[in-house]
């Protein structure tokens, strides 16, 4: 296998945006210098009944199938009154302000909640359209007038571009419903989901972190999650957020160790994720509903089409189903009636033990742990979470342990993400079964705090096939000078595979404070063979950086020396210019004439609101890999600032055949 090393890039763009997550809650101590391990545990008889009057000792608990000893037991009960004790603590202010790094945990015991029920309300306003958070939001008012008692405190939140607490715990209904009254349905403002004949040819507009790079992915939301999750920890008792949400369409660009991450978090601060899909019902019509044009091409009549949107729906919920089949939840799909989420809350924290336990293992080596709890009595059922994943410690690891350690963060499912990385992707053809794919690493400006002296980065990556096999790795050290706090740094780099779906993982740690962050996504390279128009993939950037050489590299980005650096976040600010670049290969040709046309479409919704003129290629620009290459430059000062989806219309005229690749734009 060919493997190209590019060099890295210092690239001074826009710093990134504030980071959503605030700085993580502190660790509670509700055990004097004992970290337990809690586990809320539902006992029920054959008849689905509650069993009550259990004992420690009735209890048999096993991590990985080692015995361990119970530390405390209680068991918690919700009931329709009241109960005595202190006002609703304000936990949720963690979740959107940094504490300070000397702030005392809450004054909190366990007997100050026994009896209370914990609710979270967080809707996704990003991801709903108006009527159905018309809808979601009717759902919980209906719950606040008919099903919430006395013993319920809950709080409400909303996901927008950052998360924001409406209102804190409280058992007053009055505030719980003004706090719903103050968004209203046309704050949903979600992205119209791309048509599914389309979306095979769509470019993942996007990469991940703060601010911009978490426009068109999920990590945001997942991140706000984790947020609520460590500010919940304090409390020992089970607690419960509702998720109003229409479905976590994967972009591409989403970052898998955030998701593994949350679920960590969730678990760890023993919170329950019940996410409901509020699109409820829905019908998957051949060739699209009335809201989108007909269909055209083959696919409408093949099957191919309905079975892209039967994909595209099961994809949009398989992220939440997977946060609440790993918290111990239930994500509510394909139902209208979302009063079903309130009850399953109610049942599953009506009546439960809490166990905890320190584990025997001490090791923190980040690994999954596996909790079994039976009970000794024959005949019943228990309820309780598979397990969680073990702290990681590699803050003291010395100079010999290093490229250990990062290894170790390289294979680990849950690794370490104290500051942001991104990771994006390319293709372009070499040969007929072989592909030059473009890989670019960012750290957006201030994630490693601001520099009074030079540093250094470590970069480590891997590429691996469907089986797990590694197929590319990456290993640099890059160099930072003193002032690049402020800066976002690029490492670009690149290798040689054939077509397949494949999996990029890449760690990065700051070796100045040992801080590392992880990326794990996937790169997909298609078989341009069986394409009708065959055409790479479509790179946008905002910058164009000369290189000494002027030799030729396989990495077409590199050209005349001049390298395009692909823009990760499809951010674009007005005083920039976007750079367009695509090449298509094997062009038809009729009577000794190739003819290739292509321009760029701009639109806001439905609108077209700019296109440049049409180009056409008769000869091809790179004979030996037969492609024909295409640049556009477009000055981003005409246009408005808001969101653009930017097409690309291709048409082979000599075989009649024409593709149309879209990728997202954002101008501010």
């Amino acid at each position: 296998m060919r493997r190209v090393a590019l060099a890295a890039a210092l690239a001074l763009l826009v710093p990134g945006l504030a980071r959503l997550s605030g700085q993580q809650a502190p660790t509670p101590a509700f055990r004097s210098n004992v970290s337990v391990v809690v586990v809320d545990v539902v006992v029920r008889d054959r008849n689905g009944a509650i069993v009550r009057g259990l004992t420690a000792a009735d209890f048999d608990v096993r991590e990985d199938n080692r015995p361990q000893s119970i530390r405390s037991f209680d068991f918690e009960e919700v009931t329709t009154a009241p109960p005595a004790g202190p006002a609703a603590p304000a936990l949720l202010a963690a979740a959107t302000a940094p504490q300070p790094a000397n702030a005392p945990p809450p004054a909190l015991r366990s007997q100050d909640l026994a009896g209370r029920r914990l609710l979270v309300l967080l809707f996704d306003l990003s991801s709903m359209q108006p009527d159905e958070l018309d809808r979601a939001g009717q759902a919980a008012v209906e719950y606040v007038d008919r099903q919430m008692t006395g013993a319920d405190l809950v709080a409400v939140a909303t996901i927008d571009a950052t998360l924001q607490v409406l209102s804190d715990f409280t058992a007053d209904r009055d505030v719980v419903k003004r706090a719903l009254a103050s968004f209203t349905a046309v704050d949903g403002v979600a992205f119209d989901t791309p048509a599914a004949e389309t979306a095979a040819t769509d470019e993942a507009g996007g990469a991940a972190a703060s601010g911009e790079y978490d426009l068109f992915n999920n990590d945001a939301r997942l991140r706000a999650i984790k947020s609520l999750a460590d500010a919940l920890a304090p409390v020992e008792q089970k607690k419960a957020i509702l998720y109003f949400s229409s479905g976590m369409t994967r972009s591409g660009s989403d970052n898998q160790v955030e998701l593994r991450t949350a679920i960590n978090a969730a678990v760890r601060a023993n919170v329950s994720l019940y996410p409901v899909d509020t699109r409820g019902l829905q019908a998957v019509v051949p060739g699209g509903d009335a809201t989108k044009a007909s269909a055209f091409g083959p696919g409408a009549f093949s099957g191919r089409t309905v079975a892209r949107q039967f994909d595209q729906l099961q994809a949009s919920q398989e992220t939440l189903q997977t946060l609440a089949a790993d918290t111990g939840g239930h994500a509510f799909t394909d139902t209208n009636d979302f009063g079903e989420a309130f009850t399953q809350v109610i049942r599953d924290t009506s009546a439960y033990y809490l166990i905890g336990y320190s584990s025997s293992n001490e090791m923190k080596d980040g690994r999954f742990r596996r909790i079994t709890v039976r009970v000794k009595t024959p005949g019943l059922r228990v309820e309780h979470r598979a397990g969680y994943y073990a702290e990681r410690d590699f803050a003291h690891t010395g100079r010999q342990d290093r490229e250990r350690e990062l290894q170790d963060q390289l294979a680990s499912p849950v690794s370490a993400t104290d500051i942001p990385v991104f990771l994006s992707a390319g293709w372009f053809r070499l040969t007929a079964d072989r592909y030059f794919v473009p890989l670019s690493v960012a750290i957006p400006g201030n994630a490693a705090g601001a520099r009074t002296r030079p540093g250094e980065l470590d970069v480590l990556a891997v590429v691996r096939d469907e089986q797990g096999r590694p197929v590319g790795r990456i290993r640099q050290t890059l160099k930072l000078a003193a002032d690049t706090g402020t800066k976002q740094v690029l490492y670009q780099s690149g290798l040689s595979l054939p077509p397949g779906r494949f999996t990029a993982k890449v760690v990065v740690r700051d070796n100045s404070g040992g801080a590392v962050g992880s990326f794990e996504t996937g790169v997909f390279v298609p078989d341009l063979r069986r394409a009708p128009v065959k055409v790479s993939s479509v790179t946008l950037s905002t910058q164009l950086r000369p290189v000494e050489s002027r030799q030729r590299s396989e990495n077409p980005l590199v050209r005349d020396g001049v390298e395009i650096l692909p823009s990760l976040t499809h951010v674009v600010d007005r005083a920039q210019k976007m750079y367009f670049y695509y090449e298509v290969y094997d062009p038809e040709t009729a009577a000794g004439t190739t003819s290739i046309k292509t321009s760029l479409a701009f639109y806001r919704g439905a609108v077209k609101v700019f296109e440049t003129p049409l180009v056409e290629r008769t000869e091809l620009d790179a004979a030996d890999r037969r492609a024909a290459i295409f640049q556009f430059e477009v000055p981003a000062a005409g246009f408005q600032p808001g969101l653009y989806t930017c097409q690309v219309n291709i048409v082979d005229d000599a075989s009649g055949r024409f593709v149309f690749p879209r990728l997202a734009v954002y101008v501010r």
